[in-house]
């Protein structure tokens, strides 16, 4: 059956959200700057008096709330401190942040359009909103034991340490959001915390058209590429949304198949119900114990996967996920930090050497030629935006270099006074070889869609 249209010429069948939010407005930096030195002195004098271990062993946070009440009013109390009452429930809710959040920050990581907390230290706090990033000037800890006690709260959650023995932790939240820490004296900046976090909601196709992330023929293609079952490989630089569409393109994979994620930190949200979620394991303390993606990787292909996704191939497992792709695994989906096509497949050629093999180039390129169908080439431009840079197809190979095929592109024209890029996604003219695919499974691609 060829694909149904329901955006213009060329539709898109993943379902729109109903509403993108949950209709409460985020909390803007003029408010988060209002806390006046008052209700900071407040804020602080609760810190010092309140027994803070005592009651993050309460599960009940309005037990705990009900606690720090009590412990305002007391204070207010002693100091005649006039507060209203609306100004007394911001005080509380701040020692709330303290005691069950992510204290200073909390209030930005409630904020829905903000993507990315980055902690340089205690008095440097930095948000990225719409792909720019801005320092947040009110915001900020009081010193490194304020920083470490919450980064501490953050990994004992999730069975993790950082001290001087272990200095790094990468892990995630329990909404999904990524975690990174790195502390003294690896980093020179006291301890810094970097939260990469994800919408409640996750975006759809129709949310990158919306975007103008990428045009509605290129998406029509990538749909039909997933349903016929191509590897696809999206490469990019950090933050420019590989792992983004990866989601989207997850979503036209047919309920029906039985799907095996492999992820260093998981932050894929695959909507299917027959999902399989794997993660690494760090060294345990003695250094011992961990498990790393090819590991995952090879235990995956005795799963019976339909298909194999792994968030980022970066190490020696690029070899067993190509073996994967070559021996009945199609459909595979997977990301790689490249700066373009090209620069993919040679990270991919040395990725295999990282496996410890002594395959001549021509073996390895021979893999990758036979694996591989599309790279998508995704890139965060210099006013912040995401644009689908590149949609190639791995053509074959001739002599001992395997030969690409660029079928779509994004041709920047220039930027605007206001810093915004001007630009327009151009087909090649050529007709991708993987279209006889697409047709057996009954996708018919639009011959002008390529003009």
């Amino acid at each position: 059956m060829p694909l149904r249209p329901r955006v213009a010429a060329f539709g898109l069948t993943s379902d729109r959200r109903s509403a993108k939010s949950d209709g409460r407005r985020a909390m803007s930096a003029a408010e988060l700057d209002s806390i006046n030195a008052l209700k900071l002195k407040l804020h602080r004098q609760l810190i010092d008096h309140l027994d803070i271990a005592a009651l993050e062993q309460l599960e009940d946070e309005t037990k705990i709330a009900d606690e720090i009440r009590s412990a305002v009013v007391e204070l207010l109390q002693q100091d005649s401190i006039p507060l209203s009452r609306a100004e007394r429930e911001d005080v509380i809710e701040g020692i709330l942040y303290e005691v069950t959040g992510l204290g200073p920050i909390e209030p930005l990581f409630r904020d829905p359009h903000i993507s990315d907390i980055l902690v340089n230290g205690p008095k440097q706090v930095y948000v990225e909103r719409q792909g720019m990033l801005s320092r947040v000037p009110m915001i900020e800890f009081r010193d490194y034991a304020h920083l470490m006690a919450v980064i501490d709260r953050i990994v004992s959650r999730i069975g993790r340490r950082v001290d001087e023995s272990s200095p790094m932790v990468d892990a995630r939240l329990q909404d999904g959001s990524r975690v990174n820490v790195i502390i003294p004296p690896l980093s020179l900046e006291g301890p810094v915390l970097s939260i990469r976090r994800f919408g409640r909601d996750p975006l759809v196709m129709e949310d990158l058209l919306e975007n103008e992330t990428l045009n509605e023929p290129m998406a029509y293609l990538l749909e039909g590429c997933v349903k016929a079952r191509l590897n696809v490989v999206i490469s990019g630089g950090t933050g420019a949304g590989k792992t983004t569409l990866l989601n989207c393109l997850s979503r036209f994979i047919p309920e029906s198949e039985r799907l095996i994620t492999i992820e260093d930190a998981a932050e894929l949200q695959l909507q299917q119900s027959h999902v399989v979620r794997l993660e690494t394991r760090p060294p345990n303390a003695e250094g011992t114990a961990e498990v790393v993606q090819r590991d995952l990787v090879k235990n995956a292909l005795r799963m019976r996967p339909d298909r194999i996704i792994i968030g980022e191939v970066r190490s020696g497992e690029a070899l067993d996920m190509l073996q994967a792709m070559n021996t009945g695994h199609e459909g595979s989906l997977t990301t790689i930090h490249a700066n373009s096509p090209r620069d993919a497949l040679s990270r991919l050629e040395t990725m295999i050497l990282m496996a410890g093999t002594n395959l001549p180039p021509r073996a390895m390129r021979e893999q990758m030629a036979s694996a591989l169908d599309v790279v998508i080439q995704v890139a965060r431009l210099s006013d912040g935006s995401r644009k689908v840079a590149s949609i190639s197809e791995v053509v074959a190979m001739e002599g001992d270099i395997v030969t690409m095929q660029e079928i779509f592109t994004y041709s920047r024209r220039g930027i605007t006074s206001e810093g915004k890029v001007v630009g327009q996604f151009v087909a090649s003219g050529a007709r991708p070889q993987f279209t006889d695919k697409l047709e057996v499974s009954g996708i018919r691609l639009p011959s002008e869609m390529f003009a």
